[in-house]
């Protein structure tokens, strides 16, 4: 005997159920030229990281090279004979170790410090009932687009006192007008709930930024956090300008030292022996990019999130 089957019913007052069809954007990149412009895509953007690495490596790879390869080998990603020479006479050259640490120590004071003025002038600003607020937005935008120069800033930071200071390479650039538009934005977006409760508990301003705000926009100071710190340890300007004193230099200006020379002594290094020409140069240069590139990876969750969320908003 044959049995009916019959239809799924449906419960009442509910439209019957379509069949789920795919997005227009999804059948439009499932077809043969779709699929042809996703492979195009690919193979483009691999091409362009890998020109974007491959120097990099070489560099990487001729740091471990000897002298001899480095000379008779125009481009290799591999040594014939892996050799620890050149960060052995950087480790053991008192210049380098000097200009290290200093620009370690000039790199963590000057975010915190740069970091802790811009906050303290974008909480102000992120008030609406500020008074003169307006005019001091529109004295920071413009700021953005006309900047004194190099001689009126070398003639201010000579008449404060600061040459020959490590404080010269910190305070010239200490607010970024971009930096602190975006960290205005952030702070205007925080509920403003959260800090009136705070002041019926009695808490004053600073008590509310640092207990209230601060905790509230590590993404967007991690962010920024990153900006400046990368600025501080690449900058060269700086200390070509302010610092005369060459047992103040920074690892920039030993960067700088090592590679327009075409021949290092002892001397330059602070060695005994005279280093490996090449190979050294190559060695300093991994040697100052590597901390930036271990320090991003522990701030890359804040990254993209604290530049857009304070983004929205002006």
């Amino acid at each position: 005997m044959a049995t009916t089957q019959l239809p799924a019913l449906q419960p009442a007052g509910r439209p019957p159920r379509r069949a789920s069809r795919p997005s227009t954007q999804h059948q439009r990149f499932n077809t043969p030229a779709g699929r042809a412009f996703d492979v195009v895509n690919v193979v483009l953007l691999v091409a362009v990281g890998l020109l974007a690495l491959l120097p990099f490596l070489y560099v990487l790879a001729g740091s471990f090279a000897t002298e001899l390869e480095l000379t008779t080998r125009p481009f290799f990603l591999w040594p014939h004979e892996f050799t620890t020479d050149s960060y052995a006479s950087i480790l053991s050259s008192t210049a380098f170790v000097r200009a290290f640490v200093t620009t370690v120590a000039v790199t963590l004071v000057g975010t915190l410090v740069q970091l802790a003025l811009t906050a303290l002038m974008a909480y102000p600003l992120s008030k609406v009932e500020l008074p003169g607020r307006r005019t001091i937005m529109t004295v920071v935008v413009f700021t953005m687009v006309f900047s004194a120069g190099m001689i009126p800033t070398f003639l201010v930071v000579k008449e404060l006192g600061l040459l020959d200071t490590y404080w010269a390479l910190i305070l010239p650039a200490a607010i970024n007008p971009f930096s602190l538009i975006i960290i205005k934005n952030f702070f205007q977006q925080l509920p403003q709930e959260l800090e009136e409760s705070a002041k019926i508990d009695g808490a004053h301003e600073l008590q509310i930024l640092r207990h209230v705000v601060v905790p509230l926009s590590k993404p967007v100071l991690a962010t920024f956090a990153l900006f400046y710190a990368v600025g501080i340890w690449n900058d060269y300007m700086s200390p070509l300008l302010y610092l005369n004193d060459q047992d103040m230099w920074t690892l920039q200006m030993f960067l700088r030292q090592v590679t327009a020379s075409a021949s290092l002594s002892a001397q330059d290094m602070g060695t005994e022996l005279p280093p490996p020409a090449q190979g050294i140069k190559f060695a300093v240069v991994i040697v100052a990019t590597i901390p930036v590139l271990l320090a991003y990876p522990f701030l890359q969750k804040h990254f993209a999130k604290g530049m857009l969320i304070g983004s929205v908003k002006g």
